[in-house]
Protein backbone atom coordinates (compact mmCIF):
# COMPACT_ATOMS: atom_id res chain seq x y z
CA UNK A 1 0.00 0.00 0.00
CA UNK A 2 1.36 3.38 -1.01
CA UNK A 3 1.10 6.09 1.66
CA UNK A 4 1.04 9.88 1.32
CA UNK A 5 2.40 11.96 4.22
CA UNK A 6 1.44 15.65 4.32
CA UNK A 7 3.01 17.96 6.92
CA UNK A 8 4.70 21.37 6.67
CA UNK A 9 7.36 20.37 9.25
CA UNK A 10 10.26 18.54 7.51
CA UNK A 11 11.36 16.87 10.75
CA UNK A 12 7.84 15.57 11.45
CA UNK A 13 7.71 14.19 7.89
CA UNK A 14 11.05 12.39 8.27
CA UNK A 15 10.03 10.93 11.62
CA UNK A 16 6.68 9.66 10.34
CA UNK A 17 8.28 8.27 7.18
CA UNK A 18 10.83 6.39 9.33
CA UNK A 19 8.06 5.06 11.59
CA UNK A 20 6.06 3.82 8.60
CA UNK A 21 9.13 2.11 7.13
CA UNK A 22 9.85 0.39 10.44
CA UNK A 23 6.30 -0.99 10.37
CA UNK A 24 6.81 -2.39 6.87
CA UNK A 25 5.30 0.47 4.87
CA UNK A 26 8.33 1.57 2.90
CA UNK A 27 6.45 2.94 -0.11
CA UNK A 28 5.57 6.46 1.04
CA UNK A 29 5.63 9.93 -0.47
CA UNK A 30 6.22 13.01 1.71
CA UNK A 31 4.90 16.46 0.84
CA UNK A 32 5.21 19.74 2.77
CA UNK A 33 2.36 21.57 1.03
CA UNK A 34 -1.23 20.34 1.04
CA UNK A 35 -2.01 22.11 -2.26
CA UNK A 36 0.79 20.15 -3.95
CA UNK A 37 -0.63 16.93 -2.50
CA UNK A 38 -4.05 17.69 -3.99
CA UNK A 39 -2.44 18.43 -7.37
CA UNK A 40 -0.64 15.08 -7.23
CA UNK A 41 -3.82 13.23 -6.31
CA UNK A 42 -5.81 14.95 -9.07
CA UNK A 43 -3.17 14.08 -11.66
CA UNK A 44 -3.87 10.39 -11.20
CA UNK A 45 -0.23 9.50 -11.74
CA UNK A 46 -0.03 7.83 -8.33
CA UNK A 47 -2.62 6.03 -6.22
CA UNK A 48 -2.48 6.15 -2.44
CA UNK A 49 -4.27 3.77 -0.13
CA UNK A 50 -3.66 5.89 2.97
CA UNK A 51 -2.97 9.56 3.75
CA UNK A 52 -1.53 11.01 6.96
CA UNK A 53 -2.37 14.71 7.13
CA UNK A 54 -1.37 17.42 9.61
CA UNK A 55 -4.11 19.91 10.46
CA UNK A 56 -2.03 23.02 11.22
CA UNK A 57 -0.37 23.97 7.93
CA UNK A 58 0.21 27.34 6.20
CA UNK A 59 -1.55 28.00 2.94
CA UNK A 60 -4.03 25.14 2.67
CA UNK A 61 -4.69 23.91 6.21
CA UNK A 62 -5.86 20.43 7.10
CA UNK A 63 -9.55 21.31 7.16
CA UNK A 64 -9.41 22.71 3.65
CA UNK A 65 -7.36 19.67 2.61
CA UNK A 66 -10.18 17.44 3.91
CA UNK A 67 -12.69 19.41 1.85
CA UNK A 68 -10.53 19.05 -1.27
CA UNK A 69 -10.15 15.28 -0.70
CA UNK A 70 -13.94 15.00 -0.66
CA UNK A 71 -14.20 17.14 -3.81
CA UNK A 72 -11.86 14.93 -5.81
CA UNK A 73 -13.48 11.74 -4.54
CA UNK A 74 -10.52 10.30 -2.66
CA UNK A 75 -11.43 6.72 -1.70
CA UNK A 76 -8.53 5.57 0.49
CA UNK A 77 -7.97 5.81 4.22
CA UNK A 78 -7.23 9.03 6.10
CA UNK A 79 -5.40 9.64 9.38
CA UNK A 80 -5.43 13.12 10.93
CA UNK A 81 -2.39 14.35 12.88
CA UNK A 82 -2.07 17.50 14.99
CA UNK A 83 -0.47 19.07 18.03
CA UNK A 84 -3.61 21.13 18.63
CA UNK A 85 -6.24 20.59 21.29
CA UNK A 86 -7.69 17.07 21.28
CA UNK A 87 -11.21 18.43 20.72
CA UNK A 88 -10.06 20.12 17.50
CA UNK A 89 -8.81 16.74 16.31
CA UNK A 90 -12.14 15.14 17.22
CA UNK A 91 -14.09 17.80 15.36
CA UNK A 92 -11.90 17.46 12.28
CA UNK A 93 -12.42 13.70 12.40
CA UNK A 94 -16.19 14.15 12.51
CA UNK A 95 -15.99 16.63 9.65
CA UNK A 96 -14.05 14.10 7.57
CA UNK A 97 -16.65 11.43 8.24
CA UNK A 98 -19.42 13.86 7.32
CA UNK A 99 -17.62 14.28 3.98
CA UNK A 100 -17.86 10.46 3.68
CA UNK A 101 -14.10 10.00 3.85
CA UNK A 102 -12.76 6.73 5.31
CA UNK A 103 -11.18 8.06 8.51
CA UNK A 104 -9.06 5.50 10.36
CA UNK A 105 -8.52 7.79 13.33
CA UNK A 106 -6.46 10.70 14.62
CA UNK A 107 -3.06 11.03 16.28
CA UNK A 108 -1.81 13.72 18.64
CA UNK A 109 1.72 15.03 18.18
CA UNK A 110 4.35 13.99 19.04
CA UNK A 111 3.33 10.77 17.33
CA UNK A 112 4.91 7.58 18.64
CA UNK A 113 5.56 4.41 16.66
CA UNK A 114 3.29 2.54 19.11
CA UNK A 115 0.40 4.89 18.31
CA UNK A 116 0.83 4.39 14.58
CA UNK A 117 1.19 0.63 14.94
CA UNK A 118 -1.93 0.34 17.09
CA UNK A 119 -4.00 2.47 14.73
CA UNK A 120 -2.97 0.47 11.67
CA UNK A 121 -3.45 -2.84 13.50
CA UNK A 122 -7.00 -1.95 14.50
CA UNK A 123 -8.09 -0.57 11.16
CA UNK A 124 -7.82 -1.76 7.62
CA UNK A 125 -8.39 1.19 5.27
CA UNK A 126 -11.88 0.51 3.89
CA UNK A 127 -12.45 0.59 0.20
CA UNK A 128 -15.03 3.18 -0.71
CA UNK A 129 -18.20 1.67 -2.06
CA UNK A 130 -19.07 2.43 -5.64
CA UNK A 131 -22.51 0.85 -5.48
CA UNK A 132 -25.12 2.98 -7.24
CA UNK A 133 -27.76 1.81 -4.76
CA UNK A 134 -25.80 2.81 -1.63
CA UNK A 135 -27.23 6.33 -1.53
CA UNK A 136 -30.04 5.90 -4.03
CA UNK A 137 -33.29 7.57 -3.03
CA UNK A 138 -36.74 6.63 -4.20
CA UNK A 139 -39.71 8.62 -5.47
CA UNK A 140 -43.10 8.77 -3.76
CA UNK A 141 -44.93 6.71 -6.38
CA UNK A 142 -42.49 3.79 -6.09
CA UNK A 143 -42.56 3.97 -2.29
CA UNK A 144 -46.36 4.07 -2.24
CA UNK A 145 -46.48 0.93 -4.39
CA UNK A 146 -44.00 -0.75 -2.06
CA UNK A 147 -46.13 0.00 1.00
CA UNK A 148 -49.31 -1.19 -0.69
CA UNK A 149 -47.53 -4.24 -2.09
CA UNK A 150 -46.21 -5.45 1.25
CA UNK A 151 -42.53 -4.92 0.38
CA UNK A 152 -41.70 -3.38 3.78
CA UNK A 153 -40.25 -5.83 6.29
CA UNK A 154 -39.33 -5.40 9.94
CA UNK A 155 -35.99 -6.24 11.50
CA UNK A 156 -35.56 -6.21 15.27
CA UNK A 157 -32.53 -5.10 17.31
CA UNK A 158 -32.21 -6.55 20.84
CA UNK A 159 -32.22 -4.35 23.94
CA UNK A 160 -30.80 -5.85 27.15
CA UNK A 161 -30.85 -4.95 30.82
CA UNK A 162 -27.40 -3.61 31.74
CA UNK A 163 -27.39 -5.11 35.25
CA UNK A 164 -28.61 -8.63 34.50
CA UNK A 165 -27.98 -8.89 30.76
CA UNK A 166 -31.53 -10.16 30.28
CA UNK A 167 -33.26 -9.52 26.96
CA UNK A 168 -35.97 -6.97 27.77
CA UNK A 169 -37.04 -5.64 24.41
CA UNK A 170 -36.39 -4.95 20.76
CA UNK A 171 -36.43 -1.93 18.52
CA UNK A 172 -38.35 -2.37 15.29
CA UNK A 173 -36.40 -1.15 12.27
CA UNK A 174 -38.12 -1.11 8.91
CA UNK A 175 -36.42 -2.26 5.72
CA UNK A 176 -37.62 -2.22 2.13
CA UNK A 177 -37.26 -5.55 0.36
CA UNK A 178 -36.81 -4.00 -3.07
CA UNK A 179 -37.32 -6.38 -6.01
CA UNK A 180 -34.24 -5.01 -7.82
CA UNK A 181 -32.04 -3.30 -5.24
CA UNK A 182 -32.34 -5.82 -2.42
CA UNK A 183 -32.62 -4.67 1.19
CA UNK A 184 -32.98 -0.87 1.29
CA UNK A 185 -32.39 0.97 4.55
CA UNK A 186 -34.78 3.59 5.94
CA UNK A 187 -32.47 6.58 5.49
CA UNK A 188 -33.09 6.14 1.77
CA UNK A 189 -36.88 6.44 1.93
CA UNK A 190 -38.14 7.88 5.25
CA UNK A 191 -37.56 11.48 4.12
CA UNK A 192 -39.59 10.77 0.99
CA UNK A 193 -42.39 9.35 3.14
CA UNK A 194 -42.43 12.44 5.35
CA UNK A 195 -42.29 14.90 2.47
CA UNK A 196 -45.06 13.24 0.42
CA UNK A 197 -47.57 12.35 3.16
CA UNK A 198 -46.77 8.64 3.10
CA UNK A 199 -45.44 8.43 6.66
CA UNK A 200 -48.81 7.45 8.16
CA UNK A 201 -49.19 4.53 5.74
CA UNK A 202 -45.58 3.47 6.37
CA UNK A 203 -45.93 3.61 10.17
CA UNK A 204 -49.21 1.69 10.01
CA UNK A 205 -47.49 -1.03 7.96
CA UNK A 206 -44.65 -1.29 10.48
CA UNK A 207 -46.97 -1.44 13.49
CA UNK A 208 -49.35 -3.87 11.80
CA UNK A 209 -46.44 -6.30 11.40
CA UNK A 210 -44.73 -5.62 14.76
CA UNK A 211 -47.76 -6.04 17.03
CA UNK A 212 -48.64 -9.63 15.98
CA UNK A 213 -44.93 -10.51 16.16
CA UNK A 214 -44.90 -9.33 19.76
CA UNK A 215 -47.83 -11.63 20.48
CA UNK A 216 -46.00 -14.57 18.91
CA UNK A 217 -42.99 -13.89 21.14
CA UNK A 218 -45.29 -13.76 24.17
CA UNK A 219 -46.78 -17.12 23.24
CA UNK A 220 -43.22 -18.49 23.02
CA UNK A 221 -42.45 -17.22 26.52
CA UNK A 222 -40.61 -14.02 25.54
CA UNK A 223 -42.30 -11.02 27.16
CA UNK A 224 -40.59 -8.13 25.41
CA UNK A 225 -41.15 -4.42 25.10
CA UNK A 226 -41.43 -3.74 21.38
CA UNK A 227 -40.34 -0.25 20.34
CA UNK A 228 -41.52 1.31 17.09
CA UNK A 229 -40.26 4.62 15.69
CA UNK A 230 -42.86 7.27 14.94
CA UNK A 231 -42.37 10.55 13.16
CA UNK A 232 -43.72 13.85 14.43
CA UNK A 233 -45.79 13.79 11.25
CA UNK A 234 -47.63 10.75 12.62
CA UNK A 235 -48.63 12.88 15.58
CA UNK A 236 -50.79 15.26 13.56
CA UNK A 237 -53.71 12.85 13.35
CA UNK A 238 -55.95 12.99 16.41
CA UNK A 239 -57.16 9.47 15.67
CA UNK A 240 -53.65 7.95 15.93
CA UNK A 241 -53.88 6.84 19.62
CA UNK A 242 -57.19 5.06 19.03
CA UNK A 243 -55.86 3.38 15.89
CA UNK A 244 -52.81 2.08 17.80
CA UNK A 245 -55.02 0.79 20.62
CA UNK A 246 -57.32 -1.05 18.18
CA UNK A 247 -54.38 -2.58 16.28
CA UNK A 248 -52.83 -3.82 19.54
CA UNK A 249 -56.16 -5.29 20.66
CA UNK A 250 -56.57 -7.14 17.36
CA UNK A 251 -53.02 -8.51 17.72
CA UNK A 252 -53.60 -9.52 21.36
CA UNK A 253 -50.68 -7.39 22.55
CA UNK A 254 -50.87 -5.50 25.88
CA UNK A 255 -50.39 -1.78 25.34
CA UNK A 256 -47.91 -1.77 28.23
CA UNK A 257 -45.55 -3.81 26.02
CA UNK A 258 -45.49 -1.14 23.31
CA UNK A 259 -43.00 1.74 23.24
CA UNK A 260 -43.18 4.51 20.67
CA UNK A 261 -39.81 6.14 20.00
CA UNK A 262 -40.36 9.73 18.96
CA UNK A 263 -37.65 11.35 16.86
CA UNK A 264 -38.26 14.97 16.06
CA UNK A 265 -36.33 15.13 12.81
CA UNK A 266 -38.55 18.04 11.82
CA UNK A 267 -40.20 20.74 13.87
CA UNK A 268 -43.77 20.11 15.03
CA UNK A 269 -46.16 21.43 12.39
CA UNK A 270 -48.99 21.43 14.94
CA UNK A 271 -47.57 21.46 18.50
CA UNK A 272 -50.97 21.53 20.18
CA UNK A 273 -52.22 18.42 18.36
CA UNK A 274 -48.93 16.61 19.02
CA UNK A 275 -49.17 17.28 22.76
CA UNK A 276 -52.79 16.08 22.72
CA UNK A 277 -51.85 12.83 20.96
CA UNK A 278 -48.73 12.10 23.04
CA UNK A 279 -50.63 12.65 26.29
CA UNK A 280 -53.45 10.33 25.17
CA UNK A 281 -50.90 7.65 24.23
CA UNK A 282 -49.47 7.78 27.76
CA UNK A 283 -52.98 7.64 29.23
CA UNK A 284 -53.35 4.33 27.37
CA UNK A 285 -50.12 3.18 29.13
CA UNK A 286 -48.13 3.10 25.90
CA UNK A 287 -44.48 3.92 26.57
CA UNK A 288 -43.01 7.08 25.05
CA UNK A 289 -39.28 7.31 24.42
CA UNK A 290 -37.49 10.49 23.40
CA UNK A 291 -35.12 9.14 20.76
CA UNK A 292 -31.69 10.47 19.78
CA UNK A 293 -31.67 12.77 22.79
CA UNK A 294 -29.23 15.65 22.42
CA UNK A 295 -29.47 15.83 18.62
CA UNK A 296 -31.77 17.50 16.12
CA UNK A 297 -34.73 19.19 17.79
CA UNK A 298 -34.81 16.85 20.81
CA UNK A 299 -34.40 19.20 23.72
CA UNK A 300 -34.86 19.96 27.40
CA UNK A 301 -38.10 21.75 26.51
CA UNK A 302 -39.52 18.44 25.26
CA UNK A 303 -38.66 16.75 28.54
CA UNK A 304 -40.52 19.55 30.29
CA UNK A 305 -43.60 19.53 28.04
CA UNK A 306 -44.12 15.91 26.90
CA UNK A 307 -44.81 12.95 29.24
CA UNK A 308 -41.90 10.78 28.08
CA UNK A 309 -41.08 7.90 30.40
CA UNK A 310 -37.86 6.83 28.64
CA UNK A 311 -34.82 8.73 27.44
CA UNK A 312 -32.70 7.21 24.71
CA UNK A 313 -29.15 8.60 24.63
CA UNK A 314 -27.94 9.03 21.06
CA UNK A 315 -25.10 6.79 19.88
CA UNK A 316 -22.95 9.88 19.28
CA UNK A 317 -22.73 10.35 23.07
CA UNK A 318 -22.29 6.64 23.88
CA UNK A 319 -19.73 5.02 21.60
CA UNK A 320 -16.23 6.01 22.69
CA UNK A 321 -17.42 7.90 25.78
CA UNK A 322 -15.36 5.58 28.00
CA UNK A 323 -12.12 7.25 26.85
CA UNK A 324 -13.49 10.64 25.73
CA UNK A 325 -14.04 12.95 28.75
CA UNK A 326 -16.39 15.45 27.01
CA UNK A 327 -18.59 12.63 25.66
CA UNK A 328 -18.62 10.92 29.04
CA UNK A 329 -19.68 14.15 30.73
CA UNK A 330 -22.62 14.57 28.33
CA UNK A 331 -23.56 10.91 28.65
CA UNK A 332 -23.53 10.93 32.45
CA UNK A 333 -25.38 14.25 32.60
CA UNK A 334 -28.12 12.83 30.36
CA UNK A 335 -28.46 9.76 32.58
CA UNK A 336 -28.54 11.84 35.76
CA UNK A 337 -31.21 14.13 34.41
CA UNK A 338 -33.38 11.23 33.23
CA UNK A 339 -33.05 9.44 36.53
CA UNK A 340 -34.06 12.54 38.48
CA UNK A 341 -37.12 12.85 36.24
CA UNK A 342 -38.02 9.22 36.94
CA UNK A 343 -37.36 8.10 33.38
CA UNK A 344 -35.84 4.83 32.21
CA UNK A 345 -32.62 5.18 30.22
CA UNK A 346 -31.46 3.43 27.06
CA UNK A 347 -28.00 3.81 25.54
CA UNK A 348 -27.80 3.06 21.84
CA UNK A 349 -24.63 2.64 19.83
CA UNK A 350 -22.93 0.18 22.21
CA UNK A 351 -20.26 -1.02 19.78
CA UNK A 352 -17.54 -2.66 21.88
CA UNK A 353 -16.50 -3.93 25.29
CA UNK A 354 -15.35 -0.46 26.38
CA UNK A 355 -18.84 0.94 25.74
CA UNK A 356 -20.38 -1.99 27.65
CA UNK A 357 -18.04 -1.41 30.60
CA UNK A 358 -19.02 2.26 30.69
CA UNK A 359 -22.71 1.35 30.90
CA UNK A 360 -22.05 -1.20 33.63
CA UNK A 361 -20.35 1.52 35.69
CA UNK A 362 -22.86 4.27 34.92
CA UNK A 363 -26.20 2.98 36.15
CA UNK A 364 -27.83 3.05 32.71
CA UNK A 365 -30.86 0.76 32.52
CA UNK A 366 -30.79 -0.66 29.00
CA UNK A 367 -28.20 -1.18 26.26
CA UNK A 368 -28.55 -1.50 22.51
CA UNK A 369 -25.95 -1.74 19.77
CA UNK A 370 -23.92 -3.96 17.46
CA UNK A 371 -21.85 -5.28 20.39
CA UNK A 372 -25.06 -6.83 21.69
CA UNK A 373 -26.79 -7.68 18.45
CA UNK A 374 -27.47 -6.29 15.00
CA UNK A 375 -30.99 -5.75 13.65
CA UNK A 376 -32.30 -9.12 12.46
CA UNK A 377 -35.42 -10.83 11.12
CA UNK A 378 -37.73 -12.05 13.88
CA UNK A 379 -36.91 -15.67 13.06
CA UNK A 380 -33.25 -15.07 13.97
CA UNK A 381 -33.92 -13.81 17.49
CA UNK A 382 -33.93 -17.23 19.25
CA UNK A 383 -30.54 -18.09 17.76
CA UNK A 384 -29.12 -14.72 18.78
CA UNK A 385 -30.51 -15.20 22.30
CA UNK A 386 -28.76 -18.56 22.72
CA UNK A 387 -25.46 -17.02 21.63
CA UNK A 388 -25.97 -14.00 23.91
CA UNK A 389 -26.60 -16.23 26.92
CA UNK A 390 -23.31 -18.01 26.21
CA UNK A 391 -21.47 -14.66 26.16
CA UNK A 392 -23.24 -13.28 29.19
CA UNK A 393 -21.23 -14.72 32.13
CA UNK A 394 -18.04 -13.02 30.94
CA UNK A 395 -19.85 -9.76 30.21
CA UNK A 396 -21.48 -9.64 33.64
CA UNK A 397 -18.03 -9.92 35.21
CA UNK A 398 -17.09 -6.59 33.61
CA UNK A 399 -17.03 -3.84 36.21
CA UNK A 400 -17.42 -6.14 39.20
Amino acid sequence: MKILLVDDEPFALKLLSHQMASLGFADSVSMEHAADAITLLESGTETFGLIFCDLQMPGMDGVEFIRQLARIGYGGGLVLVSGEDARILQTAEKLSKAHRLAVLGSLHKPVSSQQVEQLLANHAPPARSTSNTERKTYGPDELSRAIDGGQLVNHYQPKVDVRSGALVGVETLVRWSHPEDGLVFPDQFIATAEEHELIDALTHAVLTAALPQSRRWMDAGLHLHVAVNVSMDNLGSLGFPDWVARAAEVAGMPLTNLVLEVTESRLMSNPLASLDILTRLRLKHIGLSIDDFGTGHSSLAQLRDIPFDELKVDRGFVHGAGFDPPLRTIFEASLGMAQQLGMKTVAEGVEDLTDWALLRASGCDTAQGYFIGRPMPAADLPGWLADWQNRLPALLAVGE
